[in-house]
């Protein structure tokens, strides 16, 4: 008397298990990404960079020069903190408008 296994082989679990997986999950796919680096706002022509003396300074766009530099600074004092900084050593180096 021989017995015959129901089992099926690994090789055939596998395949369909990751198959089953990318159904499941193919309805989150079509989700617009979103911009993970900050980018001009329409309209925003102005920008400015404000640094701390050591650590890391912060880039902002606005649509007036002052607006600009207000959130640059902002973002300095933010940044230099996380980077090893003193936030209130942070000056803003560069702003203009583009034409």
């Amino acid at each position: 008397m021989s017995a015959t296994s129901t089992r099926r082989p690994l090789s055939l679990i596998v395949p369909s298990l990751l198959a089953i997986a990318m159904v499941l999950s193919g309805g989150c796919s079509n989700k617009a990404a979103k911009a993970r680096a900050m980018t001009a706002q329409t309209g925003s022509n102005c920008y400015a960079k404000a640094l701390p003396t050591v650590g890391e300074g912060g880039l902002a766009w606005g649509s007036t020069l002052q607006t600009a530099r207000q959130k640059s600074l902002n973002n300095c004092i933010r940044y230099a903190g996380r980077s090893g900084g003193l936030p209130g050593t942070c000056k803003v180096v560069l702003a203009e408008c583009k034409n």
